[in-house]
């Protein structure tokens, strides 16, 4: 029978490439800031995975992600500052915490009878129960324990998310379609004053006025991105392919057609 290994194993396998009695050299150099790159990546590997669908892939980015976690907790451990059973035992107690419609003792293993609950009272308790918690930790202004380290995108809708909470937002998406049209008239001034910080300044406005309408939109700005990065580069390899049928590429076309076999590529997509 095919042995199945544990959290454990892979704890003690991370030990092992530590040890610097044998270890792996690679593995020895790391701390927190060098591997943070490969987290980052790691999750992304596995958001596209599931985008698209590839679940006979998706349990190995999982695991790839997860050693991420492995990983730190075994630098916490060489450095006093927590280990695995920590981590968890905070995410264990956080996740009860946050969830007192499922555990109303406050205990994982308790007396757990919990009413009826609708997801929007889910949701207001779930920040009411967040909020505390920020302000215990002296984070208290709206905007305080936003991650600076999320991507751009996802930090503004976070950001403009707890903004509209006090009442600083748009009531309707009709205001915001107004701005990012008052945002486009201010980058063209800028572009024309050829200020490039002011035009870097102008484009930045534009941006953040896109994801607020994302998010009054209930759309995810960094999904829609990745969506339309994936659909640029599907199009683009399509006037790729059609040139090289004709033994070129695309910088012996015109631009003129490079943009009559891009319309090509949306129509047979429309088909």
């Amino acid at each position: 029978m095919e042995k199945h290994y544990s959290v454990d194993d892979l704890l003690f396998l991370m030990v092992q490439l530590r040890n610097p009695d044998g270890g792996c050299p690679w593995d020895l150099k790391q701390d927190f800031s060098t591997i943070v790159p490969s987290t980052i990546e790691e999750a992304y590997e596995v958001a596209e995975a599931i985008e698209a669908e590839d679940f006979d892939h998706l349990h190995e980015e999982l695991g790839d992600l997860l050693f991420q976690v492995i990983f730190y907790a075994q630098l916490g451990r060489e450095a006093g500052h927590f280990d695995f059973s920590r981590i968890v035992d905070t995410l264990v107690r956080k996740l009860v915490r946050r969830h007192p419609h499922v555990f109303p003792s406050g205990e994982l293993y308790g007396d757990n009878h919990a009413g009826a609950v609708d997801e929007a009272q889910v949701k207001q308790n779930w920040e009411a129960i967040k909020a505390e918690e920020r302000s215990a930790k002296g984070e208290a202004g709206a905007l305080d324990g936003v991650a600076v380290g999320l991507p751009a995108l996802t930090r503004a809708a976070k950001l403009q998310k707890r903004a509209a909470r006090v009442g600083f937002d748009w009531p309707a998406v009709d205001g915001v379609l107004a701005k990012i049209e008052e945002e486009i008239a201010e980058l063209r001034a800028a572009i024309a004053s050829e200020n490039e910080a002011h035009t870097r300044e102008e484009l930045g406005d534009l941006l953040f006025s896109c994801v607020n309408a994302a998010r009054h939109l209930r759309v995810d700005p960094e999904t829609a991105l990745r969506d339309c990065n994936r659909k640029f580069e599907r199009r683009f390899n399509s006037v790729e392919r059609a040139l090289r049928t004709q033994g070129r590429q695309p910088s012996d076309a015109s631009l003129e057609e490079l943009d009559q076999l891009w319309n090509r590529a949306k129509e047979q997509e429309k088909n």
